[in-house]
């Protein structure tokens, strides 16, 4: 299984539009941070974790050209706007690309995205297959995902497992019985948002004491704020096995 992350940033991203601080102004290609979502190839096919405005440019820039599935965390903007964006692979692969949601983030694409599901639909829209996501595990041709509820803030939403890597992001809390779901981890991702404590998103020491609960060989942090600072900075405040995402950073776990 190779991971790679499509974006690491927040809402707004990195740079935030009219903001002229030291993070915004970097030239480090490692602090220009699209909206967080992560591609997963596996048995050579390829799955993405959430779908958010910067969907398109992510695509065009790891040349992807099949998707077997789109998870979805939960329905916010920066996580689900760039759904209109696989016309493309409609047109390739000659059908619908399958979506997995829980109901209420279903419920949410429906409504925005309402001419797809219209009665009488425009020519060349997006064509979507929705499938349910519980608390149960599930298969996408015999590959086994483990959704893990997370909360950001009161917002009930899903991280993923899938072998022995976990995926968390705008999380700001987990319940004890689905930490038990992460335990054996090998590669944990969470989200990261910045050094102060946020109402619906982990801060570093949050993050951290995740971490070092689940003892993963190794953790990348992700949805990270200009306010945390640079790259290299960052880098430097992390334990051993602590790395600092980036946009393009690939990883590759044998035998998950």
């Amino acid at each position: 299984m190779e991971a790679t992350f499509l974006g690491t940033g927040t809402s707004q991203g990195v740079p935030v539009i009219a903001c002229e601080c030291d993070v915004c102004k970097s030239v480090n290609p490692k602090d220009k941070r699209l909206r967080s979502s992560l591609l997963l190839k596996i048995n050579g096919q390829h799955f993405v974790i959430d779908a958010g405005p910067d969907f398109r440019q992510q695509m065009l820039r790891e040349q992807l050209i099949s998707l077997r599935a789109i998870l979805l965390t939960h329905e916010h903007v920066d996580h689900i706007f760039g759904l209109d964006d696989i016309r493309s692979f409609n047109w390739v692969q000659k059908s619908p690309v399958d979506i997995y949601a829980e109901s209420r983030v279903q419920e949410a694409i429906k409504r925005i995205f309402n001419y797809v599901f219209a009665d009488h639909k425009y020519p060349g829209i997006p064509k979507m297959k929705l499938h349910m996501v519980s608390g149960r595990s599930f298969k996408i041709d015999e590959i086994k995902f483990v959704p893990v509820r997370c909360f950001h803030h009161k917002l009930p939403v899903y991280g993923f497992r899938v072998g022995d890597l976990t995926y968390i992001t705008d999380t700001n809390s987990i319940p004890d019985e689905e930490m038990l779901k992460i335990e054996g981890t090998k590669i944990l991702i969470i989200n990261a948002l910045r050094e102060e404590k946020h109402i619906s998103h982990f801060n570093l020491d949050e993050a951290l004491a995740v971490i070092y609960r689940i003892q993963p060989q190794k953790a990348f942090l992700t949805h990270l704020s200009h306010a945390f600072g640079k790259h290299e900075d960052i880098q430097k405040k992390l334990p051993a096995n602590v790395f600092v995402g980036y946009d393009g950073m690939k990883l590759v776990l044998n035998n998950s």
